[in-house]
């Protein structure tokens, strides 16, 4: 069977969207299918080009057997709505014209901007092929959620547009249930709808000792290790969690929290930092996805953040699984799916979003409980089992073959 992938995010990016695209691709190649990704020159948090790499107008690569097309696009850090607009529209549309000359027995768009899913759509209607919409985010309503637009028109029209994709797909793979059950509400039929949840690469992600070179070059040595990973967006309240951290430094000074990453909000961040003058947070860029493991052994626990807001009951944040992989207790502040999965397998602490005596309390009991933290590692080894990816891509591979 030959695959058709459309994806702005592939590796060497590191987050969750590469991720998943490669690590399922990679499986289904395994399984035998030939499987081709349609990408852009790798640049995501920062806009900038990655070092090895041109943004050129077609450049071709294979990596672990997948055949990967990267193809110009107009690049921007992620930053600014009508900017970040300008290079959706400039991959969908070179991601259109070379799919044409792809050959092809299924088109595979993933979101969350749906311009990709435009192009597989269209790819789909010319070249006479099924097409799959894979949705890791309901776009537009996140972009309201975090601020980033309010209630317009332009909205409203991109919520028809989504609304029309999600009935032209011949199937659609999301990553939660609720996402499942919000689109049967606006009367997507219930049989084109199947949901195949994020998880870890249990080959890369494994429990190991803290290593030394990156405890001196950070200066962690006795340091209880509170770690965000992933991109520091307007979606992830972190100045919530600064605001919060100070009090926790003469309390208790041993706790440190560690921030890597980049994204659109980290300088305001930083900036925030230095003016509270907190002792117990360090901000280190963002690093390859082999690196990543290396700092998750650093960490002792996770923590896994967005702002309070209703849209965000919907998502499950893979970083939760990866943490478990490496048997992190997550510190979560998130309600809804994701809340229930860590609570159903005893894999962390939740504390309620944007408020500061939960987060603290929280905080507290998970670093100096040592029964408590675990009794947390037993849970993160049962969770990390049940969302293997090997099985997940396994099961979208089967959903594949029959559509």
């Amino acid at each position: 069977m030959k695959l058709l992938f459309l994806t702005d995010n592939f590796p060497p990016e590191v987050n969750a969207p590469a991720n998943r695209t490669y690590e399922h691709c990679r499986e289904w190649v395994r399984l035998g299918a030939d499987v081709t990704v349609i990408t852009c020159a790798p640049n995501f948090p920062k806009g900038e080009v990655y070092s090895g790499y041109k943004n050129k107008f077609i450049n071709k690569e294979e990596i672990d057997g997948i055949k990967v097309i990267r193809v110009w696009s107009y690049i921007t850090a992620n930053e600014g709505f009508f900017k970040r607009i300008l290079d959706y529209t400039s991959y969908a549309l070179m991601a259109f014209f070379v799919g044409l000359f792809v050959k092809t027995d299924l088109i595979i768009a993933t979101s969350p901007q749906f311009f990709t899913a435009l192009s597989g759509n269209f790819l789909s209607v010319i070249k006479r092929k099924k097409w799959v919409m894979e949705v890791r985010d309901l776009w537009p309503e996140s972009i309201v959620a975090v601020g980033a637009m309010k209630e317009n028109f332009l909205i409203r029209i991109f919520e028809r547009l989504e609304l029309w994709l999600y009935r032209s797909a011949n199937h659609i793979v999301v990553v939660t249930d609720t996402f499942k059950s919000k689109m049967i509400s606006r009367g997507i039929c219930k049989g084109k709808i199947s949901v195949v949840k994020n998880g870890a690469n249990l080959e890369m992600f494994q429990k190991g000792e803290k290593p030394d070179r990156l405890v001196e070059k950070h200066q962690l040595e006795g340091k209880f290790v509170i770690g965000y990973i992933g991109t520091h967006g307007m979606a992830h309240g972190l100045d919530f969690i600064l605001g919060s951290i100070g009090e926790l430094y003469y309390s208790n000074p041993e706790i440190l929290f560690l921030f890597l990453g980049d994204g659109a909000e980290k300088r305001k961040l930083v900036l925030k930092a230095a003016e509270l003058r907190l002792k117990n947070v360090r901000f280190l860029d963002s690093v390859s996805k082999n690196e990543v493991v290396d700092y998750l052994k650093v960490m002792d626990v996770a923590l896994v953040n967005l702002k309070r807001n209703p849209t965000f009951l919907t998502v499950i944040p893979s970083k939760i699984f990866e943490a478990a992989a490496m048997e992190k207790p997550i510190l979560l502040g998130l309600e809804g799916e994701t809340k229930v999965i860590i609570e159903m397998y005893q894999a962390g602490l939740c504390f309620v979003p944007e408020d500061r005596s939960s987060f603290v309390s929280n905080v507290k009991e998970i670093a100096l409980n040592l029964e408590v933290y675990r009794k947390l590692q037993k849970g993160c080894r049962e969770l990390a089992v049940d969302f293997d990816r090997k099985k997940l891509a396994k099961k979208m591979f089967h959903i594949l073959i029959n559509i």
